[in-house]
């Protein structure tokens, strides 16, 4: 890191090169690009300063605009307009925009905002909006639809793709030390792959990146243009065009794109928590200007993705947290066992090895060392054992660069960059230690390593190729780094380890006693469990079908009720990380939602904490049995469960079963009873009331306030249902490999996605005949679905190629039944689009024959 500062205001109007491009004050570049034009007004957006010299041009207007009123150059209702845009924008610098409006007999799309006293009011050529919403609706339900990020990234590059139409679309994802990687890609076939290429920081300047996070979108044109400079009278500073589209951009930037052969580009920023992750890279191989309409809904795309990749990292990261955590739990659990810690730690060795991601894992323990993955041996790890003797006990030490902490240790260092060494004793060298390769080691990227680059006057510096060398010094002898969350779990790791190590012998007989207890009371609980699913099944297999009700329709309802039976088993049994009231009230009831109406659920959504989502799940699987073998579910009766907020906070759980008559107390009590009476009280601080009236059983449950949260003030009503088995793909279709022919992408990986589903597997996707061509003779599939008009062409040479390798195949059609075929292929299946799953797969189940 340099300190010097961003940007050079001296450098205004100078040449740039390489020598001080990273002091090159892009924000002010005194000029535009050509596809639009350009009027600098007052802070009041009333009297033109500055323009574009192609302004009076484009606008048509009769004289230079310069200290003119805007009013008297577009007329009184389009300033009218723009006014308005700036006055709801107020003080913010985001542009508002304005589609469509008339100036001289010519209709511009129109971007305004203010910053540093200056109303800026950008004019392009309107552009046809067309369907770019409707498909941006789309895309943002497709992207809505994935939980996993590394499923999100991949995927987006080539949703965003069938969306703006770029010839390659890149994801690139800047890391901690500011160097950047394509993290997933889209492109037309025929272009070399740039996936997993790595970038130094300095191909991104540090007043490049401020600028990514003040204005999310950059658009290149032409990389080959000739700017446009501004005009006008002369203000104290230049004119910053931070948040302008039309801003022109690097002429050092423009020159490494044309040296790739990029005529025009885009991107669109990833920001979260106001950090900038990284770019959504677009480059076309001819130039390419995006619509002002386009360039909203990209824009629109990239905050949902940085938003719902947020989201779903986070979620990641508590689901890896969790995961570490049980297995510290699990370590501590084999430890008051009985068994020793170093033991118990090679036991759990494969499951330390997940919580951190490295590719190798050591335990050296009292002189034993023993390794998972790919460690170095005793031999090699001793410098690194004597260092760690040297340092604070008390601390987690981390190095992704070895060789400096020890440069003597060359057999080790040549093999391993990067170490994380949790220390397990305030006395001696026992460790666990996370071991990580060079990064170029581990380095996978699906580029041509031989292909060049055409060098620009500057040299072979301004290349993707060139960039990627300097990025593979800078890493030399380096791991990739450890993150916090690497830290935080080893750290974690450490004091359990230490606490365990330091009262081993004191703690050993109090947990055996806890657990001989804890046994005793869990086999109890099982065996009452056991005989009340028993009885559970029995009810409902002896609760006999009407005398209109069919046996299948008896059966199919016993076994819905079974299965739902099984899903609430698994919600009482789940881990202790707490959950939703309403979804466990949901769970115990869903078995017996058969009869309608006879059960009523409401209350407010409440999210238990664990011990109490514990306490209540064996509280509720106990009144429902109950309610199912001897109460208003046994006897046709009527079951209201409601559950409120009191004033100081305590949830307050009414559970009222009516329609019966002459119901008494039980004359005795069992382990049943018990537990509903004295499991809140003695566990959680809460109270327990049973009330047996003589229409039904009326209690009421009170969970104290610090073991619940509010989640929304809506009301949650849950309609449990039985779960529906669900169909498995048929037996015939399952493993066939299926050619998809379509021309909208959307479209194309829809149905790939529901094949997979359907145990199916696609040979490729082609969105042409010349593409469907090669891919089949490279790798004939099994079966076809082809849409028939593919944007300009038909689909009928590939029809004909299929049927001379007598591959099954059908059609899908938006024409249906108009559809005109030649007389051979009249018998060939065919599906209307919109089609569904089911559809398709019986088309191709009868393209087989099979139907």
């Amino acid at each position: 890191m340099t300190s010097q500062p961003a940007f050079d205001a001296s450098l205004v109007g100078q040449p740039i090169d390489l020598s001080n491009c990273d002091r090159e004050p892009i924000h002010i570049p005194g000029s535009i690009q050509p596809h639009g034009c350009l009027l600098a007004c007052d802070n009041t957006g009333r009297q033109i300063l500055q323009h574009s010299a192609n302004a009076t041009e484009m606008l048509g207007l009769r004289d230079a605009p310069v200290g003119q009123d805007l009013v008297e150059m577009i007329g009184h209702e389009n300033a009218h307009r723009i006014l308005n845009t700036l006055a709801i924008a107020g003080a913010r610098p985001q542009p508002g925009l304005i589609f469509g409006m008339k100036i001289n007999d010519r209709a511009f799309d129109v971007s305004a905002h203010r910053f540093n006293g200056r109303a800026i009011i950008e004019f392009e050529p309107a552009a046809e909006v067309g369907a770019i919403f409707s498909l941006s609706r789309s895309i943002l339900s497709r992207l809505r639809g994935l939980q996993d990020p590394e499923e999100l990234v991949e995927m987006a590059a080539a949703l965003i793709q069938a969306q703006i139409g770029y010839d390659r679309v890149m994801i690139y994802e800047l890391g901690p030390d500011g160097a950047g990687k394509v993290v997933s890609e889209a492109k037309r076939e025929h272009l070399e792959s740039f996936l997993g290429q790595y970038f130094p920081a300095s191909d991104i300047p540090q007043q490049a990146r401020a600028l990514y996070l003040r204005n999310p979108i950059r658009v290149i044109g032409d990389a080959s243009c000739q700017t446009v400079p501004l005009c006008g009278t002369t203000a104290e500073q230049a004119l910053d065009l931070s948040y302008a589209h039309l801003r022109s951009v690097s002429p050092i930037h423009c020159e490494y794109l044309r040296n790739m052969g990029v005529s025009a580009s885009m991107s669109v920023s990833i920001i979260i928590n106001g950090v900038l992750w990284g770019l959504i890279a677009c480059h076309h191989y001819t130039p390419k200007v995006m619509g002002m309409a386009e360039r909203a809904a990209a824009e629109m795309i990239g905050e949902f993705f940085a938003m719902h990749l947020d989201t779903l990292t986070r979620r990641q990261a508590r689901h890896l947290e969790r995961a570490a955590h049980q297995t510290i739990a699990q370590l501590l659990i084999d430890t008051s066992h009985g068994a020793d810690v170093a033991s118990a730690l090679r036991n759990r060795l494969p499951d330390l090895s997940e919580m951190i991601e490295a590719d190798g894992l050591a335990l050296y323990f009292d002189g034993t060392w023993t390794s998972l993955g790919c460690a170095p041996n005793l031999e090699e790890v001793a410098p690194l054992l004597h260092h760690i003797e040297a340092m604070d006990r008390g601390q987690v030490f981390s190095s992704s660069h070895l060789a400096v902490v020890l440069p003597e240790a060359g057999e080790l260092t040549g093999r391993f960059a990067g170490a994380l060494v949790v220390p397990l004793s305030q006395r001696s060298q026992n460790a666990l230690i996370f071991i990580r390769r060079e990064a170029l080691q581990t380095l996978n990227w699906a580029g041509d390593p031989s292909k060049n680059y055409e060098s620009g006057p500057h040299g072979d510096r301004l290349t993707p190729r060139k960039s990627f060398a300097i990025w593979k010094e800078t890493v030399r002898a380096t791991s990739m780094p450890w993150s916090e969350n690497d830290l935080r779990f080893a750290e974690a790791l450490r004091n359990s380890v230490v606490e365990v190590m330091l009262m081993n012998s004191e703690i050993l007989a109090e947990e055996r006693a806890r657990a001989a207890t804890h046994q005793n009371v869990l086999n109890q609980e099982l065996n009452h469990r056991v005989k009340n699913i028993l009885a559970l099944i029995k009810s409902l297999i002896n609760r006999h079908p009407g005398d209109d009700a069919s046996l299948p329709g008896f059966i199919e309802s016993l076994n819905g009720r079974i299965q739902a039976l099984s899903a609430a088993h698994d919600q009482v049994v789940r881990d202790g990380s707490g959950g939703r009231l309403g979804e466990l009230i949901g769970a115990e009831l869903g078995p017996y939602l058969a009869q309608d109406g006879q059960i009523e659920i409401s209350g407010p959504m409440v999210e238990l904490e664990s011990r109490a989502y514990s306490i209540m799940a064996l509280v509720l699987h106990e009144m429902a049995t109950n309610a199912a073998k001897y109460g208003a579910l046994a006897h046709g009766g009527h079951l209201r469960v409601v559950w409120t907020i009191s004033p100081g906070g305590d949830c307050r759980i009414a559970w009222t079963e009516t329609g019966l008559t002459g119901l008494v107390k039980p004359s005795r009590s069992g382990f049943g009873s018990e537990l509903l009476e004295r499991a809140l009280p003695f566990d959680l601080g809460g109270a327990s009331q049973l009330e047996f009236r003589s229409e039904g059983l009326a209690a009421e449950f009170t969970l104290p306030a610090r073991f619940i949260r509010l989640i929304d003030a809506q009301e949650d009503v849950i309609r449990p249902s039985v779960t529906a088995a669900k169909q498995s793909p048929a037996a015939a279709l399952t493993g066939a490999r299926v050619l998809i022919v379509e021309d909208q992408a959307l479209i194309a990986l829809s149905l790939e996605s529901d094949l997979i589903d359907h145990g199916m597997q696609v040979s490729g996707i082609a969105g042409n005949v010349a593409a469907a061509l090669r891919l089949i003779d490279k790798d004939a599939p099994d079966l076809a679905v082809l849409d028939v008009n593919l944007n300009h062409e038909s689909s009928l040479p590939i029809a004909e190629r299929l049927l001379a390798l007598a591959i099954p195949f059908v059609f899908a059609t938006g024409y249906g039944s108009r559809v005109d075929l030649p007389d051979d292929m009249r018998g060939v299946p065919v599906v209307e689009k919109p089609y569904q799953i089911t559809e398709i797969l019986a088309k191709l189940r009868e393209a087989r024959g099979e139907v």
